[in-house]
């Protein structure tokens, strides 16, 4: 049984004693995994991680430890790696530092008290890394969080999209189990900042996917450019900033901003982005008959084919896995979905469809119930579990 304390290492070698040797050697220490074939630990990293450290002799018979640990970088880029190598092979292992492909290489033969130093800075570094990368997504997602619900009174238009497409890209993460998921979450927030510039009736216009103007379409198009302006200035959101940029590409090319960028090289965020975008713009046409889903399938070249497909089926699913109920306020909880916009007697919108309730949406609802005269029951979208306890439960008057 795998000792949680321990950090995990995974050490690669095509003489099965040497790793024999190894795993005795550094078994108190370290939690340790073994492989003899760059492809075989390749798939390790890939489905038995997270690993702090792996080591690579550089001499392999199908592929060569500097490969592997390349390799090793693109997939598992937070992890420590450490080529062992011979003298002679000196010219190759100090190329690879400068390339980037490890952290530290070591001449065999190599002593035990080397080599566990070592591994020792190796797992610190990762250990860093790590916890840079965890506080910042909690910093960030935190401090994007509070924006969202500041900005959402502010603008409930704009930021009513940005909730239900972030809720979108979340389906499509976990759809196509992708690991590092904060950058597409905070680009879809971000991705309505700009739309405060926009005058309230084009707002409302775009929000219902109605005809607009010459002018107002020139001002639509500028928006991701303001969005990355407004944004150019905050540190460590280079990853969002560019799923920003090309949240209008299309898969095939097409599209601003002018560039080369078409297919896989666009980051997959910005693929996943613009597929929400759209898709929230078709749910929001008022006119059209014609389903959303077959829309996005008839724009040849426009989005990538899996995604396209995985939104299709997520959306068949979703419809089996949750139920529109016709709910008070007073019947809401957070987690809750809003299934339909709330406005004011006198139009005014107060909460955009997709909003989710939290405490501090439902004691602003108390506090605008003062000010407005708002209309019960709302449809709302609950999971199994909510409308079967809603359904055991009389309802308000």
């Amino acid at each position: 049984m795998t000792n949680p304390e321990k950090p995990r290492i995974l050490c690669l070698d095509d003489e099965k004693n040497v790793l024999e040797g190894l795993a005795r050697t550094l078994r108190v220490l370290y939690h340790v995994e073994t492989s003899t074939e760059g492809a075989a630990a390749l798939d390790l990293l890939r489905t038995q991680g997270p690993f702090a450290v792996v080591v690579s002799d550089l001499r392999m018979p199908k592929m060569s430890g500097i490969d592997f640990l390349a390799a090793a970088r693109t997939i598992v880029p937070d992890t420590s790696r450490i080529l062992l190598t011979g003298y002679g092979d000196m010219e190759a292992a100090i190329a690879a530092v400068n390339d980037g492909n490890i952290f530290r290489f070591l001449t065999k033969p190599c002593p035990t008290g080397v080599l566990v130093k070592a591994l020792a800075a190796g797992v610190e570094a990762n250990r860093l890394v790590t916890s840079e990368k965890v506080l910042l997504e909690q910093t960030l997602q935190g401090s994007v969080k509070v924006l969202s619900e500041i900005l959402a009174l502010a603008n409930p238009t704009a930021f009513g999209r940005a909730t239900r497409v972030q809720r979108t890209l979340a389906q499509l993460q976990d759809h196509c189990q992708v690991k590092d998921r904060w950058a597409a979450q905070v680009a879809a927030v971000f991705s309505q900042i700009g739309a405060v510039t926009l005058p309230s009736r084009t707002q409302e216009r775009v929000y219902h996917n109605d005809a607009l103007t010459k002018q107002e379409e020139e001002m639509v198009e500028r928006l991701p450019h303001v969005t990355e302006s407004l944004l150019a200035h905050i540190p460590r959101l280079e990853g969002v900033r560019d799923i920003l940029r090309l949240q209008a590409r299309r898969y095939d090319g097409k599209g601003a901003p002018a560039d080369n960028i078409s297919g896989e090289r666009i980051p997959w965020g910005a693929r996943a982005l613009k597929l929400a975008l759209d898709l929230d713009l078709l749910e929001s046409d008022r006119e059209s008959s014609i389903s959303p889903v077959e829309v996005l399938r008839s724009r040849v070249g426009w989005y990538d084919p899996p995604l396209l497909e995985a939104i299709a089926a997520l959306r068949g699913e979703n419809s089996r896995d949750t139920k529109l109920l016709e709910l008070r306020f007073a019947q809401m909880r957070p987690g809750m979905v809003f299934a339909e916009d709330v406005r004011s007697s006198k139009g005014l919108l107060l909460i955009a469809r997709g909003q989710e309730v939290t405490a501090s949406l439902l004691e602003r609802i108390q506090n605008s119930m003062a000010d407005h005269a708002i209309r019960e029951p709302v449809q709302m979208i609950l999971n199994k579990d909510e409308a079967a306890a809603h359904a055991l439960k009389p309802a308000l008057k």
